[in-house]
């Protein structure tokens, strides 16, 4: 049972989605992996570039169900997804638990096979705890950012700061950027 405040810790946190090894969640029973998609896969409002895609391509081919799950409204949702081809929730109202446990059922999976993978602490990585999915924190790709992300950051500097205290403690370590 998570406390109140570690809701907002991710279970892991890691610099980028492209560095996570994938092979291995599956090894341990991960199938389903919930992205966010704006600066967790992409710079803010940009389409699926090739790497994306190519990453998508892995995740298909290793077994692992996908589902995009984004705050934004459908068209943009759709031009990213237009080149990845993957389940997906707009205006998702994260973090709102609800939408989590939907997209486990689109994906037909349990939440405790899910992976959940964000660049938000207040968003991403809160409702997907709060669903009891495993969660992920990635560095946003972009630095540049809209102003009321800027000030979520700010926040999310504090809560990091407890977060880097509590993996000192475990002695883990943290990345660099942020």
């Amino acid at each position: 049972m998570r406390r109140r405040f570690s809701y907002l810790f991710p279970d892991e946190w890691i610099d980028s989605t492209y560095s996570i090894n994938f092979e291995e969640y599956y090894k341990k029973g991960y199938r389903g992996i919930i992205f966010d998609i704006d600066n967790t896969l992409v710079p803010h409002g940009a389409d699926a570039d090739e790497r994306a895609i190519e990453l998508f391509t892995r995740l298909k081919a290793i077994g692992f169900q996908i589902c995009l799950l984004s705050n934004n409204k459908k068209p943009r949702v759709e031009r990213f997804n237009k080149d990845v081809n993957v389940k997906y929730i707009f205006k998702a109202q994260k973090p709102y638990h609800k939408n989590y446990y939907i997209a486990a059922m689109l994906m037909r999976l349990s939440v405790g096979s899910c992976l959940c993978v964000g660049d938000q602490l207040f968003t991403d990585i809160y409702g997907a705890n709060r669903s009891n999915i495993h969660t992920i924190l990635v560095n946003p790709i972009d630095p540049h950012e809209e102003i009321q992300i800027v000030l979520k950051r700010k926040l999310e500097a504090i809560v990091l700061h407890f977060y880097k205290k509590k993996l000192a403690k475990e002695g883990r370590t943290w990345p660099e950027k942020r």
